[in-house]
């Protein structure tokens, strides 16, 4: 991944290299593509069969598209973003609902180490924890915090899928240097076979682990066009690939090959409004 040099003096440390994931989830404001989230967000949640005082960690949780929802159906959440901003972002929202029941706290979805063992009855992850590195130790992580008997449910984008949101990721990669020797790919998240080998060596029984394929729809009250640009001004994939894009001379081509892309895909009715669906795979694992 590209790491922007201006963004340095805030990225977390190792010894004295940053960590490119936080480094790519800080840069841009992912709450400005988190807004046209919300309705889909709220209606996933509502399959999830949430009852009052439920223990919930939100892991990936962004600003709280599926975290917010989740307290309000009276549930004890708490949301793990590996994105100090947007964990300020997510508590922001939350205090102004009143959502004492939410908290959003920073940490790596692959060392978990500040949350005990057994300590939720649903950890939830919706396109946020298979974006950190170390699958493995995620899935782990995710399984010995969940209580025998509870459940994860994740939510992951799928390779080669024609929607929306695969295709994006795909377009970038095109105009992207090749990322680092030993990078695992977020999207294997979407592979079956895949999820359930990190389960099973994470200790869970392959016939508790069932997939489905669902559809996540992006709403904005504005043209897909103006859309590709809150990408562009604000997602850090994209905002990354037209960095390496206008240093090749080949920012316009991936523009057009984005705009072709979101207005091919746009149901709308209107030509001021999007509403753009995406397929995920939803993956459910009882511990």
């Amino acid at each position: 991944m590209n790491v922007d040099s201006t963004l340095t003096e805030k990225k977390e440390l190792t010894g004295s290299a940053i960590n490119p994931n936080k480094a790519l989830w800080e840069k841009g404001d992912f709450t400005r593509i988190a807004e046209t989230m919300r309705k889909s967000g709220e209606e996933l949640v509502a399959t999830m069969g949430i009852t009052k005082s439920m223990h919930i960690l939100d892991l990936g949780c962004g600003d709280g598209t599926t975290a917010i929802p989740e307290a309000r159906l009276g549930a004890n959440v708490t949301g793990v973003d590996i994105a100090t901003n947007l964990v300020k972002a997510g508590n922001l929202r939350a205090q102004n609902e009143g959502l004492s029941n939410c908290v959003f706290e920073e940490g790596n979805a692959a060392d978990l180490l500040e949350l005990k063992d057994e300590s939720f009855d649903l950890v939830v992850s919706i396109f946020g924890a298979m974006f950190a590195p170390r699958p493995f130790d995620v899935a782990k992580q995710m399984v010995r915090v969940t209580r025998k008997g509870g459940r994860i449910i994740m939510g992951n984008w799928i390779p080669g899928d024609p929607t929306l949101v695969a295709q994006i990721l795909k377009i970038s990669a095109a105009y992207t240097p090749p990322p680092p020797e030993g990078f695992v790919s977020p999207m294997l998240w979407g592979i079956e076979d895949q999820v359930t080998e990190r389960f099973v060596k994470a200790g869970v029984s392959k016939e508790n682990i069932s997939f489905e394929r669902e559809q996540f729809t992006f709403n904005a009250n504005y043209s897909p066009t103006t859309f590709v640009q809150i990408f562009r001004d604000y997602y850090g994939p994209t905002m990354n690939a037209f960095e390496a894009a206008e240093k090749n001379g080949k920012a316009r081509q991936l523009q057009q090959e984005l705009e072709a892309l979101f207005n091919s895909e746009n149901k709308s009715t209107t030509a001021d409004t999007t509403s753009i669906s995406a397929t995920f795979l939803r993956v459910t694992v009882l511990c």
